[in-house]
């Protein structure tokens, strides 16, 4: 998984992107047709209930991570955050996510702990410059014998510092060894993404979060040239949450699940999504 994802980077298709916060989710996404999964920090803590803040450990994190790639045959990216600490630790991370199967992982250039991107008032303070140049040295070497992809992800735009601290990290970052440089922004329109993108001396590809600027289309950002991957970094849980509360209100007014039953999925297609034909098949072969 990890070749295939670096191929298709390397031959210049777009690299479609859906999160994940479970195998089950991971599993619809590979189902829908995209190339590869996002283990979101942000879907997996709203799944926890709790902030996109540090929160979670690295135990609770890797766990679920390593559960999808079992359950997948697309690659995982994985959402590092901050590495977990300093540089020592990024190895150690970047270590056990190799093992576990991550074919990319993405380390983020702010301070430990983190505010999540899109939180209004939000703590966005980055860290020095060569700190994260020796984080990702240290990513590239921990994964380098399972040819992992390290994307270093530059917040210079969330934290409002502007395109040319947006282009100077970047720049940075390409020659400590990213793999791709992830540009992320919080503006309502894609125009600084836009910007970004037509001033990146194109060293590394680009990879972008359109979460922000949903009407930034697949077509138009093929047609920037530089983009060679987009993450759709939220919109499992979001989904998940959306149809749960109209489920939910509607069994609570009509008193029942008469109604909502006929516009469910059937048990029988959570059997499917589960694998129990194939389960049933292998008793009937094993067990005697």
């Amino acid at each position: 998984m990890t070749q295939g994802l670096r191929e298709a980077v390397a031959a210049g298709a777009l690299v479609r992107v859906m999160s994940a916060h479970n195998p089950l989710s991971a599993r619809l996404a590979e189902e829908a047709g995209f190339d590869a999964i996002w283990a979101s920090g942000f879907e997996l803590s709203a799944t926890y209930g709790v902030p996109d803040a540090s929160l979670l450990s690295l135990t609770q994190h890797l766990d679920m991570t390593r559960a999808i790639i079992e359950q997948v045959a697309i690659p995982m990216i994985a959402d590092l955050d901050t590495g977990y600490g300093n540089a020592i630790n990024v190895g150690h991370v970047v270590g056990a996510y190799a093992r576990a199967g991550a074919a990319a992982v993405v380390l983020e250039d702010k301070t430990f702990p983190k505010d999540t991107s899109l939180l209004a008032g939000g703590r966005q303070e980055l860290v020095r410059v060569e700190e994260f140049q020796g984080k990702i040295e240290a990513a590239r070497a921990a994964g380098a014998a399972r040819g992992v992809l390290v994307i270093a992800r530059t917040e210079a735009l969330i934290a409002d510092l502007g395109i040319d601290e947006a282009l100077r990290r970047g720049a940075a970052y390409a020659e400590a060894g990213a793999d791709l440089l992830l540009i992320h922004s919080k503006r309502k329109t894609p125009d600084e993404i836009v910007a970004f993108t037509r001033q990146w001396p194109g060293t590394i590809p680009l990879t972008i979060v359109p979460t922000a600027y949903p009407e930034f289309t697949e077509e138009k950002i093929r047609g920037l040239g530089k983009i060679a991957v987009v993450i759709y970094a939220n919109h499992a849980v979001r989904a998940a949450v959306t149809a749960m509360r109209e489920v939910f209100a509607a069994i609570r007014s009509d008193g029942g699940i008469h109604n909502v039953d006929k516009r469910i999925v059937s048990v029988e297609e959570i059997f499917d999504l589960q694998r129990v034909p194939a389960m049933k098949a292998a008793e009937k072969k094993y067990l005697r």
